[in-house]
C-alpha cells in the first residue's frame, strides 16, 4: 500500500522572491506621496509570489480581518501546495516613508511551523527591544533609566554613548523627557518600529535598543525576528478602549499586565526574510537603472543558523546586459 509522504521543505531563500517583488513594487511609489498605491502596489506583488511557493501557508499576521482586506488577510492561505506553515507578513513597513521618500522602510515576511507564530489583535502593544549583548538583562517593568543603566554595562560603555530609537509620537513625549533626563541620546523615527527593532539587534548599527508604543502585529514579527537574530523583545498589550479590552479577550488575552516574551510571541519560527525598500541603517533600498535594479535583503534562518545579506540585481529586459556595476 502506497504512503504519502510529508512534503519537502521549502528554504529559507526560496522565500526571498516575496519580499524583494513587494518591494521593488512599493519602491516605484518613493515620494510620490500616495501612502494607499505603494502598500497595495507592496500588497499585490507579495501575495502573487507567494502563490507561486510549493507551501500551504496561512496568514496569521497580515493586512486586516477578511472583512477589511481582499488581499493577505488573516487565515488567508498561501500557496500552491506543500509545506504547512504559519506566515506574518507586513508588505511594506512604513508606507508613509514611502510615500515621503523617506529612510527605513521594508517588506517582511515571517514564516513558521504550524502554531509557531502568535495571533493577536491589532491594537497598541508597549514594547522594549534589544540585542544579544542585553538579552536576559533587561525589564519592560523597570524605569527606563534603570534599563538604560543596565544596557550601559551590558555593552561596557556609559548611558551618554547609548542610542535609544522611540517613534516619534505625542504618546512617548513622557518616555523621551525621562531618556533624555537619563543623559542617553535619542534617534526619533516617523514610522518602522519592526526596521527599528532589527537595527537595535544587531551590531554596528550604532542603535543600542528600541523602547515605546506600536503596534502588535508588527510586535510579532519582531519577535520572529529577534529569534533569529539572538535578541529579545519584552511587551505589553496596551488597549485604549473597552472594545479593545473585548478584543484581547477573543484573543484569550485577559491582562494586559501580563509581559509576553520573544517565545509567547513566535513559539517556533522557521524564517524571517526582509527587503530594503528606501535605505536604511541595515538595508539599503531598491536602486533603479536602465532596464532592471537593485535590492538588499537579509535572510534569517533559524533551520541552518545562518544569516546571509543578500544583493541582488534584477533584470527586467531580455536585452542581452554589457555589464554589471559593484
Amino acid at each position: 500500500m502506497a504512503t504519502s509522504e510529508a512534503p519537502e521543505a521549502v528554504a529559507a531563500v526560496d522565500f526571498l522572491k516575496v519580499t524583494e517583488q513587494a518591494a521593488l513594487a512599493s519602491a516605484r511609489w518613493l515620494g510620490r506621496g500616495d501612502n494607499h498605491a505603494a502598500d497595495q502596489a507592496a500588497v499585490d506583488a507579495m501575495r502573487q509570489s507567494f502563490g507561486e511557493l510549493p507551501i500551504t501557508g496561512t496568514v496569521v499576521i497580515g493586512e486586516g480581518q477578511k472583512d477589511e482586506a481582499p488581499e493577505l488577510y488573516v487565515g488567508e492561505v498561501l500557496g500552491a501546495g506543500g509545506m504547512e506553515c504559519e506566515i506574518a507578513v507586513d508588505p511594506l513597513e512604513g508606507t508613509s516613508l514611502v510615500a515621503r521618500g523617506d529612510s527605513g522602510a521594508l517588506a517582511i515576511c515571517a514564516v513558521g511551523r504550524p502554531g509557531g507564530v502568535m495571533p493577536a489583535p491589532d491594537i497598541y502593544m508597549q514594547k522594549l527591544c534589544v540585542g544579544p549583548t542585553a538579552r536576559g538583562r533587561v525589564d519592560i517593568d523597570a524605569p527606563i533609566a534603570d534599563t538604560l543603566d543596565v544596557v550601559a554595562r551590558c555593552y561596557g560603555r556609559r548611558v551618554r554613548d547609548l542610542t535609544v530609537i522611540v517613534l516619534d509620537r505625542p504618546r512617548h513625549a513622557e518616555l523621551i523627557e525621562q531618556i533624555r533626563a537619563a543623559d542617553a541620546r535619542i534617534s526619533l523615527i516617523p514610522d518602522g518600529d519592526i526596521t527599528a527593532s532589527m537595527s537595535a539587534a544587531v551590531r554596528g548599527t550604532g542603535d543600542h535598543l528600541y523602547v515605546g508604543i506600536g503596534g502588535s502585529t508588527e510586535g510579532v514579527i519582531t519577535a520572529a525576528v529577534m529569534e533569529c537574530l539572538g535578541g529579545e523583545i519584552q511587551a505589553k498589550m496596551w488597549p485604549r478602549t473597552e472594545e479593545e479590552r473585548e478584543l484581547m479577550v477573543e484573543f484569550g488575552m485577559d491582562d494586559p499586565d501580563t509581559v509576553l516574551t520573544t517565545k509567547d510571541l513566535a513559539p517556533a519560527p522557521l524564517y524571517v526574510i526582509a527587503t530594503g525598500v528606501t535605505d536604511g541603517n541595515l538595508l539599503k533600498g531598491v536602486r533603479y537603472f536602465a532596464d532592471g535594479a537593485r535590492t538588499h535583503s537579509i535572510v534569517m534562518d533559524l533551520v541552518t543558523n545562518t544569516v546571509r545579506f543578500i544583493d541582488t540585481v534584477h533584470l527586467f529586459s531580455r536585452t542581452i546586459i554589457r555589464e554589471i556595476r559593484l
